[in-house]
């Protein structure tokens, strides 16, 4: 059997708004961000989900207590779903972020992580769910650093071509994690 996974990144926040590359600073959701949140609860909130996984940064657990308000579908808040630590360059500029995302995949960033750290991270999260919700339709919201985390588990993409393809928003990612590894 498998898990069937919807993922979602959380909704556009202040400093996305601002071209700022937040990191593990908690950020906050914008006026547009809290009406995309509303919508991905009207989207999700009849989609068979057995349960919701959020980063705890403040930005997707925002999205999710949004999205799901007055539901009883439970949400479960995971640190292994954070976003990639930029260490001391958590809040740089996105342009920045443009710049060191293929030199982070193997090196950390300064005082944080590499990309594959952070995915490895994910990775441990994704193994747990596997055995945990074998046959059950979940719900994960998160970061880039999240779905690489899925792109590279279940599909096998390498990081450096996740770490070439410029990010493109849309409504969910469809996932089907096997219980037997991926």
């Amino acid at each position: 059997m498998s898990v069937s996974v919807v993922f979602e990144t959380h909704s556009t926040s202040v400093d996305n708004e601002l071209e700022v590359a937040t990191g593990w600073n908690e950020g906050e959701l914008s006026e547009t961000g809290r009406e995309q949140a509303r919508e991905l609860g009207a989207r999700r909130r009849d989609d068979g989900l057995a349960v919701v996984f959020t980063s705890d940064l403040r930005r997707a657990v925002e999205t999710a207590e949004l999205a799901f308000a007055g539901s009883a579908l439970p949400v479960v808040q995971d640190a292994r779903l954070r976003e990639c630590n930029y260490g001391s360059l958590n809040g740089m500029p996105r342009a920045r972020l443009e710049e060191e995302r293929l030199l982070r995949v193997e090196t950390p960033f300064p005082g944080g992580e590499s990309w594959r750290e952070a995915v490895e991270r994910v990775a441990g999260f994704l193994h747990e769910l596997a055995r945990s919700h074998d046959g059950q339709r979940v719900l994960v919201i998160g970061h880039i650093a999240t779905r690489w985390g899925l792109e590279h588990v279940v599909r096998g993409v390498p990081l450096a071509r996740l770490a070439e393809t410029p990010f493109e928003w849309r409504p969910g990612w469809e996932y089907s994690l096997s219980s037997e590894g991926g």
